[in-house]
This record gives structure tokens, C-alpha cells and sequence, in this order.
């Protein structure tokens, strides 16, 4: 490959902060929220111009892995973001009363929620707890959330490189229309969701794949219609969704889902295989391609299937749905096995679905100052296609940002960050580290 040299320059530092987090998504927004709130002085660099990364700019618009059969299993800022987001009326979250049962008067009024039990092998499917979000109320929380804490927000900021002297980070280094600037932190929390800021920084890691989307939202959708052909013509409905999904050449099992919008659905689709997130070539062919097939499939639903046939691409997500780039090789990696058979472990700062998470696997190696919390996070490839959604994201972020601010506050690297006080930490914060709990929200129905 032919190269260029770049000549030598100096780049300003413009901000410096005890706790500065890179990547203003899921992981990263519980981050510097629970850095802040522990007395740290916490930084998002997000290169995008709103918080979020694919919860709001991938519209992955459906939170799941937070509860096993009996409750509840993700509680902090995780379960605080749902809260605020059905308060504002861009949320929906199925009542107590009718989750983890088996009926299938609950399965029709849910399962197009996607709260159903998708790793049940009964049918109907039990109704499970998650919930359902419009990506701007999103953003607007998490910002009000972020500012509220005191976290200091440099949107528009592009990460470039890290910055490391003696073995530590220093600093990192983003590109912005102003030019390339540098900042200072005494700990950086990588929550790029790629790994880039642990990968510039030479912690080891390893580089999987999996496919990749361009999720989109249809609009003006005759939703109650389409759900009653569903229910009342089952064989015609399930050769019309096997065409639509051939169309689309990928999919999950509902390739729509119901929103807290009006006539809106979500469609996570359509998955395309064989790409490389990392690579421009790749994430440039999913745009183009993708467009081409859900812009197909929109037409084709408008002439064949009722209840579609007002329907419209309302919008496409800004950001490409990738699941799987760089994992870190932590101080311990998760294995498949540890998720399937529930293993806990003594340094657990939280749970997904029914499967925990320990502190050592965001903790990279033979790199200090540094901890990494996101899909990115140290476990096998297998493993992290299990315990990838954005709940468990989230609590993964709020213990390392907390112990971001603990290692601050003490002095010492993120490794050496007593584990006992940061559970205690976590627990008092509403972190779930063992048994589940009872899911407490009572929301339900369409919001405004």
C-alpha cells in the first residue's frame, strides 16, 4: 500500500478531567453519570452530535437481557434511563402483573412489543419485561441525565488515537472541525463499543464479527389491522412475512416490532453478513445495500400486505447497526459457558439476562489508567453474542465509571480499586449483583 508522511505538529490540549470517557453511548453515558455522581470529574468525547451511539443514533429500540423468570436483573442507571423515558411518554414497558406468564391473550397484546421470552421453547412464548423506546427521548434523557450529574460534554469529536506514557493513558487525541486537539484525564473509561481507544492504547485483544444492520422505521402503519390479519389468517400471514423476509435477505423471527409512536414500526433489518465494522469499504456496501433492500421490501409491503399499504420509510438509523468488531483480552475473558450455566464470581458487579458479569473482564491488560465497558468488553466471541444488549451494557458502564471515580479519589490504578466497596458502591446506587428483583414500573399503552 502506498503511504503519505505526516509532518510532526503539536496539538492543543482543551480540557482535562478526573474521569474522561470515550464514547458517548449506552455504556458510556452510565459511565460518566456514575463517575460524576461518585465525586469525579467526568468528560464524554462523542463523535456523534448527541449521546446514545445505537440505543439513539442505531435505533436499537428495544431493551432486553434485564430480567430471567424471576424479575428483574438490571436496576441503577440502566433501569433509571426507562423511568425518566416512560415519564416523558417515550417509553413502554409491559406492567408487572402481566409479565413472566404464559397466556396467549398476554402474548398477542405484547409479543409485537418484543416482550416475549425469546429463549423459551413453549408456545406462546411467557411475557417478559423489557421496554420500548423512541430514539430523540432517549437522547433528551440521557443529556438531561449527563448535564444534571455534571458531566461535560464534547460532542462532535472524533477519537484518533491514545495518548501513553509509561504504560498509562494519558490522553487522547480526536479529530473536530477546529482541528485535532488532545485531552487530559487521570482515568479513561473506552466505551467506543469497537475497542479503539483500548486497541491504540496496545491492550491485546481480539477481532470477531457478526452480522450488521441498517435499522429503519416504517410509518403510517395500520398496526391494530396488521395484528388482527396476523391472528385471524395465520398460514396467508406467515407466507406474507416469509416473502417480506426474504426480500430483506435476513432477519429475526418479527421483522417489525411495535413503538411508542403511532402507526411507527421498527424493523431490525435487514442483517447482512460477511462485514468487517471496522472497515470503511464494509460499513459503505451496508448502507448502500441496505437501503436498497428495506426501500424493496416497503413497496412490496404497500401492494401485499394489509395494513401496509399507506406505509413509508419514515427513517433509517445514522449509525450502522454493528454488533461485533474488537473484544477485549481482559484480566478475564467470559466464555459461553459461564453465561449458559450462570456462574457468578467473586469480583460480580452485575447481571443481564441470568448471567453475570465480573469486574476483571474491564480491566484490559499491561495498560493502566484504562477500563472498558460496552460490547467491546473482555469475553469470547460466542459469549459476547449472548450478553451484547444494551442493559447489560449499561451496567457495565456504571461500575466502571464508579470505579473510575474510587481509583481517582484513591489514588491507585482501576485494578487495584477495592471490589467490596465497589459492590457496596453499586448495590447502594441500585446495581442488582445476585438474585433479581420485582419489576416495579406500572407503564402500558401507546404514549403520546
Amino acid at each position: 500500500m502506498k503511504t503519505i508522511r505526516e509532518p510532526a505538529r503539536e496539538v492543543p490540549i482543551v480540557a482535562a478531567a478526573d474521569v474522561v470517557v470515550v464514547g458517548g453511548g449506552p455504556a458510556g453515558i452510565a459511565a460518566a453519570v456514575a463517575a460524576a455522581r461518585n465525586g469525579a470529574q467526568a468528560l464524554i468525547v462523542e463523535r456523534y452530535g448527541y449521546l446514545g451511539g445505537l440505543a439513539s443514533g442505531g435505533m436499537v429500540l428495544l431493551l432486553d437481557d434485564m430480567c430471567d423468570q424471576a424479575g428483574r436483573t438490571v436496576g441503577g442507571i440502566g433501569h433509571e434511563i426507562v423511568e425518566r423515558m416512560a415519564a416523558a411518554g417515550g417509553c413502554v414497558v409491559p406492567p408487572l402483573e402481566e409479565c413472566f406468564r404464559q397466556d396467549e391473550e398476554l402474548w398477542w397484546k405484547w409479543a409485537r412489543w418484543g416482550f416475549e421470552d425469546f429463549y423459551a421453547r413453549t408456545s406462546p412464548r411467557p411475557t417478559t419485561y423489557g421496554a420500548s423506546f423512541d430514539p430523540e427521548v432517549w437522547k433528551q434523557v440521557s443529556h438531561e441525565m449527563a448535564l444534571e450529574a455534571g458531566v461535560v460534554l464534547r460532542l462532535h469529536s472524533w477519537f484518533s488515537r491514545a495518548v501513553v506514557e509509561d504504560g498509562r493513558v494519558r490522553a487522547v487525541v480526536v479529530e473536530t472541525k477546529d482541528g485535532r486537539q488532545a485531552v487530559e484525564g487521570r482515568v479513561f473509561v473506552d466505551a467506543t463499543g469497537d475497542g479503539d481507544l483500548y486497541a491504540s492504547a496496545g491492550a491485546p485483544h481480539v477481532t470477531g464479527a457478526y452480522m450488521m444492520s441498517l435499522v429503519h422505521r416504517l410509518a403510517d402503519v395500520d398496526v391494530e389491522r396488521v395484528i388482527q390479519f396476523e391472528r385471524e389468517h395465520p398460514q396467508e400471514a406467515r407466507l406474507l412475512n416469509q416473502e417480506v423476509k426474504r426480500i430483506f435477505g435476513g432477519s429475526w423471527d418479527f421483522w417489525w416490532l411495535r413503538t411508542p409512536r403511532r402507526g411507527v414500526v421498527w424493523c431490525n433489518t435487514p442483517h447482512i453478513h460477511g462485514l468487517n465494522g471496522l472497515k470503511v469499504e464494509d460499513l459503505t456496501h451496508l448502507e448502500v445495500e441496505a437501503r436498497r433492500r428495506f426501500v424493496k421490501a416497503a413497496g412490496w409491503l404497500r401492494t401485499h400486505f394489509p395494513g401496509f399499504e399507506r406505509a413509508y420509510v419514515l427513517d433509517a438509523a445514522p449509525q450502522a447497526g454493528v454488533r461485533q468488531t474488537r473484544l477485549l483480552l481482559g484480566e478475564y475473558v467470559l466464555t459461553k459457558q459461564d453465561i449458559v450455566e450462570r456462574r457468578t464470581f467473586p469480583d460480580v458487579i452485575g447481571r443481564g439476562r441470568d448471567y453475570y458479569i465480573p469486574y476483571r473482564s474491564l480491566l484490559p491488560r499491561q495498560v493502566d489508567g484504562l477500563l472498558a465497558a460496552g460490547r467491546h468488553y473482555s469475553a469470547t466471541p460466542e459469549a459476547q453474542k449472548i450478553s451484547r444488549e444494551i442493559p447489560p451494557c449499561m451496567v457495565m458502564g456504571e461500575a466502571a465509571g464508579t470505579a473510575a471515580a474510587m481509583a481517582v479519589r484513591a489514588g491507585v490504578d482501576p485494578r487495584d480499586v477495592a471490589i467490596g466497596e465497589l459492590q457496596e458502591r453499586l448495590a447502594a446506587q441500585g446495581a442488582i449483583l445476585g438474585s433479581p428483583i420485582a419489576a416495579t414500573a406500572r407503564y402500558g399503552g401507546e404514549g403520546a
